[in-house]
């Protein structure tokens, strides 16, 4: 698997940390391991700009996704889909904003980690925008989430859905 990760935040992260998050992730929904994903990390002035342009919407966001060969999971018994995946956008100052107000109260590198594996859920083609869709995504990145961090001996934050 090849994920770039570019920080031009200014914010100290956990590089590592979102790397083999994003990599735990690509593998859980069997992902070709030769496909590629870029992680950008960006200020919230940059974060801002990229929100109004794409989303219209004003003000920095947690994380934006931009899919690039449409890749679905792999479905047991078949190839495994190959490509780019395209790129996920990640805030640390909204992150750490985040994840001190949530009801976990946790650090900026959990609430990067969480907000990877969301990124990783939208450049997959997973949505929240319906009920149902909500219901069965962010469910996904929570059991995606607390299996990394049971793996690693971390112990899970149970968080609340990022909202963006």
């Amino acid at each position: 698997m090849s994920i770039d990760i570019a920080n031009e935040s200014g914010w100290d992260v956990d590089e590592e940390s979102i790397l083999d998050v994003a990599r735990y992730a690509l593998d859980k929904m069997r992902i070709h391991p030769q496909s590629e994903l870029s992680v950008i990390l960006y200020d919230s002035e940059s974060m801002a700009e990229l929100h109004v342009q794409w989303m219209d919407l004003p003000g920095p966001t947690d994380v934006m996704s931009f899919p690039m060969d449409e890749l679905r999971p792999g479905k047991e018994g078949e190839d495994l889909p190959e490509g780019l995946l395209g790129d996920i956008v990640l805030c640390p100052e909204v992150a750490k904003e985040q994840g001190l107000a949530a009801p976990t109260k946790h650090s900026m590198d959990e609430e990067l980690q969480l907000l990877t594996v969301h990124g990783v859920l939208h450049v997959l083609g997973y949505d929240h925008e319906e009920p149902d869709e909500e219901r069965e995504m962010f469910a996904l990145q929570k059991r995606i989430l607390d299996d990394w961090r049971a793996g690693r001996g971390l112990s899970g934050l149970s968080p609340a859905p990022t909202v963006h």
